[in-house]
């Protein structure tokens, strides 16, 4: 017995088990949760949905390359640039650009073709060059803002001047989850600045739908673990006498004042969280990994440890089910952003992410994954063919490269040019908006059904844009 008489309010306060928030915020959502079927009473807003049409992916990796790494030093060479390199480039630049900029500045770094296909790849990526004939680039990508925070948030929520919902925050919301114990969107190690949160938020979606992060871009991703996934306090039998006792008192007060569709979001919040210290901690262990498959990744080398390791929790939390999993490649110094030292700093990112991507792409192939998983690579916008300073590149949204592999793309292919020196998306130019209409489509789901009714109006992630771009599928 207690001391003092205790409110529900207060006994739901004492016996929280620490990462009740998780979940509470997903189950929560319950009660504002809208859907295209308004006498839908579906109890699990995540249970398994069918797509709008036979799906040739069941899941996105997102491999985010924060900072905007340069297309003309990575995967779209320009021999005009390096003949004309320190001449003034023969077009007017962009109206708006983020930086002062001069002449033409050529790529440090040599190109060579590579796979069946005959791709040309940058030096930075000698891993990631063997995997060519899977991969679908896309040289034609464009966006609208020269500035980090309004273009990250158009990558990821398709609105750069908005709070919209996030790409994963949408997957989730068609498709549900196929793993009840699991969040259906985790972003590991994401980056804190340039939007934070509101990068992988539902906003008006539902919370359940918003992304669970681990760690973020200042934590070692061996720290990177979902807070308080244990109650060290408490036995699992202790605990679960006391949510079946809890549970038993909110029944009884749901016998006397009705429906109350919070307190039933609250009751199954608990449950949710209960059984994610069993799951989440199976899927966050690497031990029963093989020494291969963890030297696969770089894990026994401290330059690709770090990243390493999140692309090889993606590949696990992809086998266990989530449908949305970004692995960004982030710092606390520039990241991919080269205003100056392009050399150096370029060489050192691609150093650390080449071998685990690779990893990555070997071993979702080996285990028959890569076919329905859907890995897409990029940053927020690419950079400019005119020097900042004397050896950087400023931002440069108006041409850059992403590509895709698996999840029913074409291997082998490059989609779209920029122009001769790769200023400008000129032929069959894709925006941000199309990529993500191509993103959901390969999920099965019609861009412009996916919708949700809020203040008045019908949102999607496209808004009233985007096109699929049928020339990459397979």
């Amino acid at each position: 017995m207690f001391d003092h008489p205790l409110s529900r309010r207060s006994l739901l306060r004492r016996t929280a088990v620490g990462f009740g928030s998780l979940a509470l915020a997903s189950l929560l959502a319950e009660e504002s949760r809208a859907d295209s079927n308004p006498n839908n009473s579906q109890p699990n807003p995540l249970a398994p949905r069918l797509p709008h049409f036979p799906a040739r992916a069941k899941r996105v990796i997102f491999l985010f390359m924060k900072g905007g790494p340069s297309h003309l030093d990575t995967f779209d060479p320009k021999p005009l640039l390096t003949r004309d390199d320190g001449k003034p480039v023969p077009f007017a630049k962009p109206r708006v650009q983020f930086a002062a900029t001069s002449n033409l500045l050529k790529s440090p770094w040599e190109f060579q073709q590579h796979g069946q296909s005959g791709i040309p790849v940058s030096s930075l990526f000698p891993h990631v060059a063997r995997h060519v004939d899977d991969l679908c680039l896309i040289h034609s990508m464009h966006g609208t803002n020269p500035a980090h925070g309004g273009a990250v948030l158009k990558v990821h929520t398709g609105s750069d001047n908005f709070i919209r919902p996030s790409i994963g925050s949408w997957v989730s919301y068609g498709l549900g989850t196929e793993n009840a114990n699991l969040p259906a969107y985790v972003t590991i190690c994401p980056t804190l600045a340039h939007g934070g949160i509101n990068n992988w938020s539902s906003a008006f979606l539902p919370a359940v739908y918003g992304g669970t992060p681990l760690g973020n871009a200042s934590v070692p991703s061996d720290k990177a673990q979902v807070k308080f996934i244990s109650n060290s306090n408490l036995s699992r039998e202790m605990q679960r006498l006391q949510l079946d006792r809890l549970a038993a008192m909110n029944r009884e007060h749901l016998t006397h004042s009705g429906p109350e569709p919070s307190l039933e979001a609250r009751i199954n919040s608990f449950e949710l969280a209960f059984r994610m210290q069993t799951e989440l901690p199976k899927v966050e262990d690497l031990s029963g990994e093989s020494a291969s498959t963890l030297r696969l990744y770089g894990l026994d080398n401290p330059i690709n440890a770090n990243f390493g390791r999140m692309c090889l929790m993606a590949r696990r939390f992809a086998e266990a089910g989530v449908r949305f999993i970004q692995v960004t490649h982030s710092d606390s110094n520039v990241q991919w952003d080269q205003h100056a030292d392009l050399k150096n700093g370029h060489e050192k990112n691609a150093l650390e992410v080449d071998l685990p991507i690779a990893g990555l792409l070997t071993d979702l192939k080996n285990r028959g994954m890569l076919d329905d998983t859907l890995v897409w690579w990029g940053g927020e916008f690419g950079r400019t063919p005119v020097m900042e300073g004397k050896n950087g590149r400023d931002h440069n949204p108006e041409g850059f490269t992403m590509w895709l592999a698996g999840g029913g793309t074409k291997g082998g292919l490059r989609y779209g040019t920029t122009d001769d020196y790769g200023y400008y998306a000129a032929e069959n130019k894709v925006h941000i908006h199309d990529l993500h209409a191509t993103i959901l489509h390969l999920l099965g789901l019609h861009h412009e059904r996916l919708t949700y009714r809020y203040a008045g109006r019908d949102f999607r992630l496209t808004d009233v844009e985007g096109e699929v771009v049928k020339g990459i599928l397979a």
